[in-house]
């Protein structure tokens, strides 16, 4: 196909993206803004900020409007300052007004512009990059990502000519009775010669019935100018569905969770004993043989291990489990780690940076914060263990609890190797331990134990030196 002489080479043009993400999403029924309501643990449009960053472009810009500060503060999270800039859509009128708030930072760049919404969050780079290299390809000066819809009501159709060639959008308000029979739609997705749009985005014109800027119209005007209209017909509707209303998150919000499990099941040996009632975020890692019970909820940066059971009711977060752990009944577990050969719970609480060593274990209703139980230690029954360090192949006795409070600060506890704590212990912090100690039933401890010494009483009197034996 010839060029036309107004358009630019595609072949070694840069790539900038632009994200929509101004408006409020009146049909969410929410105070809060669309793309801020969460999928899978994480924003909508951190989702969309990911797939794009994934692109290695130039630069990313974020169209924002309603809740501009909280919108930036979670792209912020997921992208870094030097990639990325924000554009502030005064008001909200229409997808070409909303495109043409960059005007500034992008009319006179010889780049192509993927344009993206902040609201569709699991398109794929993969689809992107298809995209973008079909538009290369073509040396088009727009490219348009189409589906196929059973339904496509309220959705633009993509016209086509005689020659299947793009011809126009036709709106679901506007179109003729052929027009809407239609089943391509478009996606809202594109790929544009940078320069090229803002030129005719000059001349686009208001609704009469709405006042907007459409930014539909722009490929119309460029195939009138002479322009290459690509279209790319997508096989995969679901992804490149936006949200529109809660029960549409919903759903999306299940079909991620199959997704993620259906792979693990084949691509990483993982057993779900009832897959449809377990949840597990996009990003954890499972390793090969573990078992995962029923109603059981792995998110956000999880690696679970080889061989390990996850039993019902367990909740973990942000935590990393070794292999041949064994994780009972209705534990929560967030931003800790568990060593290899470990056993948790039933009914245990690790946070806070909580780490326990290799063959350790804690029992039912034990909690732990901020405290490492060494290699092989054990707590077995209803302690609370908060800013401590324990050794190895120490026993804590049940009802110990490490007091570290003292009204201003949180204070440090200390415990040896091979340290006994009978039943009901309270460790007055800051205290140390020593090895090879033991406290009896019902002990105050609020100075240091020296090694091999025996305290009871409240407070605690050292009385004897004790033996291994």
């Amino acid at each position: 196909m010839e060029q036309s002489p107004n358009s630019s080479s595609t072949d070694n043009l840069s790539i900038d993206i632009l994200i929509l993400a101004a408006g409020l999403g009146t049909r969410m029924r929410s105070n809060k803004a669309k793309v801020l309501h969460e999928l899978d643990g994480k924003p909508l449009i951190a989702h969309v900020c990911r797939t794009a960053a994934a692109l290695a472009p130039e630069k990313i810009f974020v169209v924002v409007g309603h809740q501009a500060d909280e919108v930036k503060q979670a792209v912020g999270r997921e992208l870094g300052e030097e990639q990325t800039g924000f554009v502030l859509q005064k008001e909200q009128l229409g997808t070409g007004d909303a495109v043409d708030a960059a005007r500034e930072f992008l009319q006179d760049k010889d780049s192509m512009l993927v344009i993206l919404s902040g609201d569709v969050p699991i398109i794929r780079a993969e689809t992107l990059a298809s995209l973008i290299q079909q538009h290369r390809n073509q040396k088009a000066a727009c490219t348009i990502l189409t589906v196929e819809l059973k339904d496509p009501t309220g959705y633009g159709r993509i016209i086509r000519d005689e020659n299947k060639k793009f011809s126009h959008i036709a709106e679901q308000k506007d179109g003729s009775k052929d027009e809407l029979k239609v089943r391509e739609i478009n996606s809202g997705i594109y790929c544009f010669n940078t320069r090229l749009l803002y030129q005719m985005l000059k001349q686009i014109t208001p609704s009469p019935v709405t006042g907007e800027y459409y930014l539909t119209d722009v490929p119309a005007l460029l195939r009138e100018n002479g322009e290459t209209v690509s279209l790319y017909l997508h096989n995969d509707a679901r992804e490149v569905s936006g949200i529109n209303n809660r029960a549409e998150l919903a759903d999306l919000e299940r079909l991620v969770h199959r997704r993620t499990i259906k792979n693990l099941m084949l691509e990483s040996g993982v057993s779900f004993i009832d897959p449809k009632s377990v949840c597990i975020g996009a990003d954890v890692r499972i390793g090969r043989d573990t078992v995962i019970y029923p109603n059981v909820y792995l998110e956000g940066d999880t690696v679970i291990g080889d061989e390990c059971e996850i039993r019902s009711g367990t909740r973990i977060k942000d935590s990393k489990v070794g292999n041949g752990v064994i994780i009972q009944d209705n534990c929560l577990i967030t931003d800790s780690e568990i060593e290899n050969d470990c056993t948790v719970g039933p009914m245990a609480h690790l946070r806070g940076q909580a780490k326990m060593e290799e063959g350790a274990k804690i029992g039912n209703f034990v909690e732990m914060k901020k405290t490492v139980l060494g290699k092989g230690s054990k707590a077995s029954h209803l302690s609370y263990l908060g800013d401590a360090t324990i050794g190895e192949n120490t026993n804590i006795g049940a009802g110990t609890i490490t007091c570290n409070y003292d009204g201003k600060n949180k204070n440090k506890t200390v415990i040896g190797n091979n340290v006994k704590i009978g039943s009901d212990t309270m460790l007055v912090a800051p205290v140390t331990v020593g090895d090879g100690a033991m406290t009896g039933a019902g002990t105050v401890v609020r100075k240091d134990i020296p090694e091999n010494t025996l305290a009871v009483g409240q407070p605690a009197r050292n009385i004897r030196k004790v033996t291994s034996e």
